[in-house]
């Protein structure tokens, strides 16, 4: 029977898109830490969710959740099951949220679980900005 040892969350970002190169790297594109925007509602044909995973070793579940500002209604779900065979070993997660519509100003969140167990939430502020005068 071999020991479960919980990884460590290494990072997560929140972009645009994600990219696979031909060397098997990965590209992020579009970081986002908040959303700027004139009106709502907006709407996003696909958010990504970028993780990884290191210094832990056994088969672990990755569930992660957008949540509107008040916190009581997801907006889009995703849940991908791993494995870290070694300590030495990471596991690099990717997240789909497609056909996300944000219908209101305020802080959003993206909590992150393990086993279900909450890692991380990180918070998403959709802002409203005006746009300069074109005089």
């Amino acid at each position: 029977m071999s020991t479960t040892i919980l990884p460590d969350l290494q990072a997560a970002v929140l972009c645009e898109d994600i990219r696979t190169e031909a060397s098997g790297q990965q590209t992020l594109v579009g970081v986002l830490g908040a959303l700027p925007v004139v009106s709502l509602p907006v709407a996003f044909l696909k958010l990504c969710l970028w993780t990884r995973w290191c210094g832990g070793e056994g088969d672990f579940s990755q569930r992660a959740v957008l949540l509107d500002p008040e916190e009581d209604k997801p907006l889009a779900e995703a849940k991908i099951d791993f494995t870290l065979n070694t300590m030495n070993a990471h596991a690099t997660n990717v997240h789909f949220f497609g056909g996300v519509y944000f219908q209101r100003y305020g802080v959003y969140s993206i909590e992150i679980y393990l086993d279900e167990e909450l890692q991380l939430r990180i918070p998403f502020p959709i802002v409203q900005v005006q746009l300069p005068n074109a005089e």
